[in-house]
This record gives C-alpha cells, sequence and structure tokens, in this order.
C-alpha cells in the first residue's frame, strides 16, 4: 500500500526554484516555485527525482527513469504519454498530438491538458508548439520554455 503522506524537495535550478512532490514510492509533481514554501522532506525515491533534475540542468541526463504517478482524466493522462515520447532536443505540435491519438479534432484539448500536466520537465510539454512553429503558452512562462528547448539544443542560442 502507498504511503499517504507526501515528501517535499526543492531544488535550485538556473532557471528558479523547483518543487517536487512525492510519496516513497511515486512522483507525484514537479513544478516551478519562486522559493521553497514548505520544509524539505524527502524519501529515497524523491532524493532520486532531485539527483535526475539536477543531472538533467547540468546537462547530464536526457531522459528520466522515475516513477510517476499522474493523475487527470483518461485523456489528459493519454496526451502526457504521447508527449513523454517526444525526444530531447526535439519538438512536436498539438496538432501532431491529437492525430497520434486518432483523435485530430481535439486539437485544442490536447493544449489544455498539456497546460494541466503537473510534473513539467518530467513530462515534456515545453517541447509541444504551435503548428506554425512558434512556441506557445507554457505554465513556468515562456521565458523557461525557450530556456529549457535552448538547453536542449533546439533553439540556437
Amino acid at each position: 500500500m502507498t504511503d499517504p503522506v507526501n515528501y517535499y524537495g526543492y531544488l535550485e535550478s538556473p532557471i528558479g526554484w523547483v518543487e517536487i512532490v512525492g510519496t516513497k514510492e511515486s512522483i507525484l509533481k514537479l513544478k516551478f516555485v519562486e522559493e521553497p514554501c514548505r520544509k524539505q522532506f524527502t524519501s529515497p525515491c524523491l532524493d532520486l527525482a532531485l539527483e535526475q533534475v539536477s543531472e538533467y540542468f547540468r546537462g547530464d541526463r536526457c531522459i528520466f527513469n522515475l516513477p510517476l504517478v499522474m493523475g487527470g482524466t483518461d485523456f489528459q493522462r493519454n496526451v502526457w504519454e504521447h508527449v513523454m515520447r517526444i525526444p530531447y532536443g526535439h519538438t512536436t505540435t498539438y496538432q501532431k498530438i491529437a492525430d497520434s491519438m486518432g483523435r485530430p479534432r481535439t486539437t485544442r484539448a490536447v493544449g489544455a491538458a498539456n497546460g494541466k500536466n503537473p510534473l513539467t520537465i518530467l513530462v515534456p510539454c515545453h517541447r509541444v508548439i504551435g503548428s506554425n512553429g512558434n512556441l506557445t503558452g507554457y505554465g513556468g512562462g515562456m521565458w523557461r520554455k525557450k530556456w529549457l528547448l535552448k538547453h536542449e539544443g533546439f533553439l540556437e542560442t
């Protein structure tokens, strides 16, 4: 049985503080915060997540290997699973995700689901762009999306 206690860890990244929330066995959330707002209380799983995210920011990690628990609706989880297939340093569009799901008319719903991603970076929603090639919304701020895509080598510095 999963321990219902949430554990909190913080990492100061080049683009601000990252808060990671998990249980003893899985990661539930990763988001940007202004500053740590809770006492850090980690588990081995959360320590592993902090280590892997730190490696990502140092440029030493392209793929995460963490047990994730994704809430949301079936549709949102389906979108997030497709987003997780976007390789490091690449992008795709909302339309291509909708098409790959066999639901080509759900582009806006794909965008809305992407916007509710509770595991930013781990579920790399920053890799989804508009069909015209323009960068579109990002919950962590467009400047962070640009930084992440530059960090991954997609955008020129």
